[in-house]
């Protein structure tokens, strides 16, 4: 009597580009004799903004996509498996898998929140449908798992972070990483593994190396334990996170997990079990709580974009809130090259742009400047960062531009950032200026915030002549003239570090939420 058929699972990974903490891989090597982990550059990702036409995929986020694809692909084959790699449309590409196999048992995935994603999971489902073949899903993205929310319907999820905060950490656990086998499962005969595309191929080329960026790392799950290795227990730097997170220069003034976190290269539950340890180890205080502070951030967004689906895309925002957003092309273009005219601004926007890169503290800044001071449209600023971040995450993105637009998740009205104020906070000597706008880099000290208040023999001196060599500002805020020629003592500094709103002092409540968890980018 002849032995079953053997049975074949072809794995579709998406932002979960790793071997540890897999719960599709896992899955399928109990229940399959061949494993198809499979990757697919879709084209779709690399087309235009929804509304204003940016490119989708910059140059940045590329090269870190193809490196993490790349490291994937060589993890897998230490352990006896491979990455298969196709271009094309993942339901064409999967139906064209099983037609080629004639018989796949299933086809798994981690499931997704957000519009486009969940197109591809609905296309998926017919051609599996078509072929009789079953579909397999889990949900992995976040630290607390979807089912484990202490709320009865993802609707009644609290429209404010501190209450979602609360109740998760006092009534919900987090589960424990799944176990990996050391060797996986092979390919079913016949399948080759396919080329890695090259950036031309998408009509991007690799990006120069920027020597001043804060993210001077690589894609991959191998580079992602590094980085926490790092971080957390060659340097005991997570033990000070708190107090250096809002830094704007280098890498270790934050955690940069956020683009491996995109990515899916390192999983959040992995890095939560390390602090854990660490605590447990080395020390445990505000610092070491405060990355799972923001990793918690991270989960609120995509269960914010669970609760909302598409409106979270949309002008009017979660609070369905008429604002008369301008459209202002010369404007736009000021802000997103670096031309404002406001030296705090114009750094952190030449920074994404040459780097891909920009601190939190950056990201609350420019979106505050954006919307409040310019009041252009937010899904401009959002559809620049989605074309640029190499961090960029649909949810975390969307969330905290609502959120700095006042239509999302903030619970006070009309925050504005005071850019003179944030820049003499963050960057009193004017280091991080000089950095990114050399043009401007001989005013000494914070008066580099304020050029504009500067004698004209002061800016005679330091060879700018406003309007010519350097912009004059495109808008004069009231709020900053009390700033003017403020030499900034160090105990006039607010700490340093995102409060919680329900234990944020009263003079600091302006400080905003963090752009990602991205600490890693970290953002702040």
């Amino acid at each position: 009597m002849a032995g079953a058929a053997p049975r074949t699972v072809i794995c579709l990974l998406r932002h979960d580009l790793r071997s540890h903490d897999s719960e599709v891989l896992r899955w399928a090597q109990n229940n399959a004799d061949y494993v198809i982990p499979l990757y697919c550059f879709d084209p779709r990702q690399h087309l235009r903004t929804y509304y204003y036409g940016f490119p989708k995929t910059g140059s940045y986020r590329l090269k870190f996509l193809l490196e993490s694809v790349k490291d994937l692909r060589q993890t897998l084959k230490k352990k006896g498996s491979n990455l298969v790699v196709r271009k094309g449309n993942p339901e064409d590409v999967v139906h064209d898998l099983i037609t080629q196999l004639g018989t796949v048992a299933a086809v798994a995935f981690h499931e997704e929140v957000t519009k486009e994603e969940l197109d591809v999971e609905k296309a998926l489902q017919r051609v599996c449908a078509q072929h009789g073949v079953k579909i397999q899903t889990f949900w992995a993205s976040t630290l607390y798992h979807r089912d484990d929310l202490p709320f009865s319907h993802i609707s009644r999820l609290p429209d404010v972070y501190t209450q979602f905060r609360k109740a998760v950490e006092a009534q919900a656990k987090v589960r424990p990483t799944v176990q990996m086998p050391d060797q996986l499962k092979p390919l079913a005969p016949g399948i080759e593994d396919g080329c890695i595309p090259a950036p031309e191929e998408f009509g991007q080329k690799d990006p120069l190396t920027e020597p001043r960026t804060a993210f001077p790392c690589s894609g991959g799950e191998t580079q992602a334990l590094m980085r926490l290795q790092h971080y957390f227990w060659d340097t005991n730097l997570v033990a000070s996170y708190k107090e250096t997170r809002n830094g704007l220069i280098g890498i270790d003034y934050s955690t940069k997990f956020a683009p491996w976190l995109a990515l899916g290269c390192i999983s959040p539950r992995y890095i939560y079990e390390q602090i854990r340890k660490y605590e447990k180890e080395r020390t445990a205080n505000q610092s070491t709580y405060w990355v799972i502070f923001e990793l918690l951030w991270r989960d609120y967004f995509r269960f914010v974009a669970l609760k909302y689906g598409t409106r979270i895309f949309l002008q009017k925002g979660l609070q369905d809130k008429e604002v008369p957003w301008k459209k202002d092309p010369k404007l736009f273009d000021a802000w997103k090259e670096g031309r404002t005219g406001v030296p705090f601004v114009d750094a952190n926007m030449r920074e994404l742009a040459a780097t891909g890169f920009m601190s939190n503290r950056g990201r609350q800044n420019v979106a505050s400047f954006l919307t409040k001071d310019l009041g252009l449209d937010w899904r401009m600023g959002a559809e620049w960062f989605e074309y640029l971040l190499v961090d960029y995450d649909v949810c975390s993105n969307y969330g905290n531009w609502l959120y700095s637009a006042g239509i999302g998740n903030d619970p006070r009205e009309n925050r504005k950032f005071n850019m003179i104020k944030q820049g003499l906070d963050y960057d009193s000597n004017g280091d991080y200026v000089r950095l990114w706008v050399p043009e401007i880099q001989c005013v000494k000290g914070g008066e580099i915030h304020t050029l504009w208040a500067l004698s004209n023999a002061a800016l005679s001196q330091a060879g700018i002549a406003l309007g010519e060599t350097y912009p004059l500002p495109v808008i004069l805020a009231q709020e900053w003239s009390r700033y003017i020629n403020q030499k900034p003592s160090k105990r006039d500094h607010p700490p340093r570090g995102r409060k919680d709103p329900s234990d944020t002092p009263r003079q600091h409540k302006d400080r905003g939420v963090d752009f990602y968890f991205s600490r890693n980018k970290d953002l702040s």
